[in-house]
């Protein structure tokens, strides 16, 4: 099934604690549905110290949010998305709200 959203689009989190926060999706894992956005759903993990690194640290990374907490943004605002075959034969992704081609999914294959 194809996803409404790609590595490197921006989305906007349309639900759960991080609502309304706007971010690029830095990953994308189909199989589990998720996503990871920068800057977004941060936590941090206590490293203890070991003989690489004696002082220990405390990491913070972002965790992953299901895919359908997030929509791309158009404008500003969130927006689903339609998939739409060109008459050359390629596959796009178009925003309902103001009709923007977002990405090219497949391109015809000579």
């Amino acid at each position: 099934m194809a996803a409404h959203v790609r590595k490197g689009d921006e989305v906007i989190i349309t639900a759960g604690d991080h609502k309304g926060k706007v971010g690029e999706v830095a990953r994308v894992m189909p199989r589990q549905q998720k996503v990871i956005v920068k800057g977004i759903n941060l936590r941090t993990k206590h490293v203890k110290p070991t003989r690489a690194n004696p002082q220990g640290s405390i990491i913070t990374k972002e965790a992953p949010i299901h895919i359908s907490n997030v929509s791309p943004v158009v404008d500003g605002k969130p927006t689903r998305v339609r998939f739409e075959t060109r008459d050359d034969g390629s596959k796009v992704r178009v925003a309902v709200r103001g009709g923007k081609v977002l990405g090219v999914l497949r391109s015809k294959r000579d």
